[in-house]
């Protein structure tokens, strides 16, 4: 632990707040907001207001690092027709306020690229996350069909994908490089690639929805190649200085699925390609973005960042049910993870991290949030001394 001055004395700094460089960026902190889709693009999937207040609360709160939700990489892979995407220089310009915000207030901002795949023109979260109803026909949902590893729906009632043939496998290579060269230049600090959920990417890793008898298909090598080759292609179009994540479902949660081992074998190829740092959730091969037969319980996604960390030999970020701060410093200190992702907790109090650093006994006097609201906070200790602590605790007396 580095130290840290508190009220004139010296006290060890957790690692959940000291900072982390990766190439050339440095995230003042290891926690993370990470993708969460929100279906509220502007007109043209563009990056428009909601977006600048929805992800600027995050830096106000203190993370360290805030990934925008999976942004298309081309219009026939977005998910939801109200998703963010990344195909034409108007989206481009689109990101720039997000971004400016983000960097004024100290906090790294990336985007993760992303294609649905076989689960593309679906549902949003808030109407289900399955097919379209319908219902959702009547209403006016657009209608598109999905592309995928084969011509296998994602499930009963899914729509049917049409399956990529070899060609438009190696030319989806380009359509990925080209939205990473967007991204570049829109400004990002770093850029995730979604091959997690069940979408494009995981679809062709997992052999229970990639039986396709080429190039791209077959054993593991064949089901990663496509992927693989994507990797290297964002990573060419990425400056050296700029860090590289991936998202991966370490498990599909089926017995005859894509498994740790898998995953382990994965991250191997991946770092010697360019990525940085593995960023570990599960399931979603078929039924909603997350399903998975994985027990849920405290943390329960982090043994597979731990796995990867130690078994890949590179840095991880860990993500699921993380809710205290106590228990999101001990996966550092116990060598689990690099990072600590924190999602629906994020969304519940966008200032968790300012309240984790209360709970870890730093920024006990608001001096780390941004000067507008820590003048205002500390000068609030003022007027509770005597009955309440600098966080809002009462203190009862009998």
């Amino acid at each position: 632990m580095t130290e840290g001055s508190i009220n004139g004395g010296k006290i060890a700094r957790p690692m959940l707040f000291q900072p982390l460089a990766i190439r050339g960026l440095e995230i003042k902190n290891r926690l993370v907001v990470p993708p969460m889709v929100h279906y509220s693009c502007d007109p043209g999937n563009t990056c428009g207001t909601f977006h600048i207040v929805h992800l600027g609360r995050y830096a106000l709160g203190g993370f360290g690092l805030v990934f925008v939700e999976a942004t298309a990489v081309e219009e026939i892979g977005l998910i939801n027709e109200r998703d963010l995407g990344l195909w034409n220089d108007a989206q481009v310009e689109s990101f720039k306020p997000l971004i400016a915000f983000m960097r004024s207030q100290g906090a790294a901002i990336g985007i993760q690229l992303a294609h649905g795949g076989r689960k593309s023109c679906s549902q949003s979260a808030m109407q289900g996350m399955g097919p379209l109803t319908e219902e959702n026909l009547k209403s006016g949902a657009k209608v598109w069909q999905p592309v995928g590893p084969t011509a296998e729906p994602v499930a009963k009632g899914w729509q049917t994908p049409r399956q990529l043939t070899t060609a438009e496998c190696k030319a989806m290579v380009g359509t990925w490089a080209a939205a990473a060269k967007r991204a570049v230049a829109a400004g990002f600090d770093t850029i995730e690639i979604h091959t997690a959920h069940g979408y494009l990417l995981a679809s062709f890793l997992s052999p229970v929805s990639n039986t396709r008898n080429d190039e791209y298909g077959g054993d593991r090598a064949g089901r990663m190649r496509l992927p693989l080759e994507i990797v290297e292609a964002v990573r060419q179009e990425m400056p050296a200085s700029m860090p590289l994540f991936l998202r991966v479902s370490a498990v599909d949660g089926t017995q005859e699925g894509w498994n740790i081992d898998d995953t382990v074998a994965f991250a191997r190829e991946l770092k010697v390609r360019g990525v940085d740092v593995i960023d570990c959730s599960s399931g979603g091969i078929s039924g909603a973005a997350t399903a998975a037969q994985v027990p849920r319980s405290l943390g329960f996604q982090v043994p597979f960042a731990e796995r990867v960390r130690e078994q890949a030999d590179i840095p991880t970020m860990a993500v699921g049910i993380i809710l205290e701060a106590e228990q999101a410093e001990m996966i550092l200190q116990n060598g689990q993870a690099d990072l600590i992702a924190i999602g629906r907790q994020a969304q519940f109090n966008p200032n968790i991290a300012h309240h984790w650093a209360h709970e870890l006994g730093i920024n006990r006097r608001f001096e780390d949030w941004a000067p507008e609201y820590g003048w205002w906070l500390e000068k609030r200790i003022r007027t509770m001394e005597g009955f309440a602590t600098p966080t809002g605790v009462v203190t009862r007396r009998s």
